[in-house]
């Protein structure tokens, strides 16, 4: 690419998902209903567990740290995306585009390191439930929630870092919703054949760390639940997991998805869906998952409402 067609860029305009005008009103209102649940119901699902005694487990504690980030990833994405459905000006500064960049990979590595602890603390309790209190004590819960956000702000870092070393880009304009890095790169004039490299090598890594944690986790559990003699423990055991199963499948299967396979120069609009999926609808669907297929938490919820009724 010419030199004369490279610029320095102060800010970046935002195409958005479609620039069909007669479906603006359509998708703002989709999404902002889909917001103020996810809103709602991950800032309700922390404050339900901050405040009921029954729900003061390290399971509850790892679910309350997924809610706070389900949360702020949609948070970053969905009320600027909004703004930009309704308005012609979808400009974004070049320090805001990074700014959110940064946050969305932060919340999004977090949460992935976050699924596979939660999948150990399956573990722990059904495969040694005698000593899961112990074993999974109150500064080892403190301690791998750290390390979550600890691996999910250095992962952002170092894509940050090497996105601001792009001196120029051939265009502002950016065919996606949100700043994203791999439709960012697409625009750079210089070589960065290595941000694409180091971005599929870190989500590979980190989707394959976890996936075996994953994968480990439940392999133990399952060889356990089939050892029980009682029909119900089984029972017990298998919907105690089935929810964390759940979002993980959802979550990680548009992560590889999007991500971890060679670009296309047709896969644009399909990875504007895909991305939809994961910064929208997947924070919105969580607290839904782990609240109508759990009994702790619907009992609860039962019991919150029931004493702000008779008080």
């Amino acid at each position: 690419m010419g030199k004369e067609n490279c610029t320095t860029v102060t800010e970046f305009i935002l195409l958005g998902l479609t620039d069909a005008p007669e479906l603006r009103v359509f998708l703002f209102m989709v999404f902002l209903l889909i917001y103020g649940v996810t809103v709602w119901g991950n800032l309700g699902m922390i404050v339900l567990i901050h405040i009921s005694s029954r729900l003061h487990t390290p399971m509850y504690f790892f679910l309350s740290h997924l809610s706070f980030v389900d949360f702020c990833y949609s948070t970053t994405i969905v009320p600027k995306m909004l703004f930009h459905i309704l308005n012609e000006d979808k400009a974004i500064s070049f320090l805001g585009c990074n700014v959110q960049f940064y946050l969305f990979c932060t919340c999004v590595v977090t949460e992935v390191f976050l699924l596979a602890v939660m999948a150990y603390d399956r573990f722990v309790a059904i495969c040694n439930p005698l000593l899961y209190m112990i074993s999974m004590s109150q500064n080892l819960c403190v301690e791998l929630v750290s390390c979550c956000y600890l691996g999910g702000t250095v992962c952002s870092l170092i894509h940050l870092c090497l996105a601001l070393e792009i001196p120029a880009y051939r265009s502002n304009v950016i065919d996606h919703f949100f700043c994203d890095l791999p439709p960012l790169l697409s625009l750079a004039c210089s070589d960065v054949s290595m941000n694409e490299l180091l971005l599929y090598i870190v989500a590979s890594f980190n989707e394959i760390t976890t996936t075996v944690i994953i994968v480990t986790s439940y392999l133990f559990i399952l060889i356990t639940i089939l050892r029980m003699r009682s029909a119900e423990g089984r029972r017990k055991a298998f919907f105690t997991c089935a929810s964390h199963l759940t979002a993980i499948v959802v979550f990680h299967g548009t992560i590889l998805f999007t991500y971890c396979r060679p670009s296309s120069g047709n896969s644009t609009n399909t990875d504007k869906v895909a991305t939809v999926f994961y910064t929208v609808v997947i924070p919105m669907l969580n607290p839904l998952i782990y609240s109508l297929r759990n009994k702790d938490v619907k009992e609860a919820l039962r019991k919150v409402v029931h004493s702000k009724i008779s008080s």
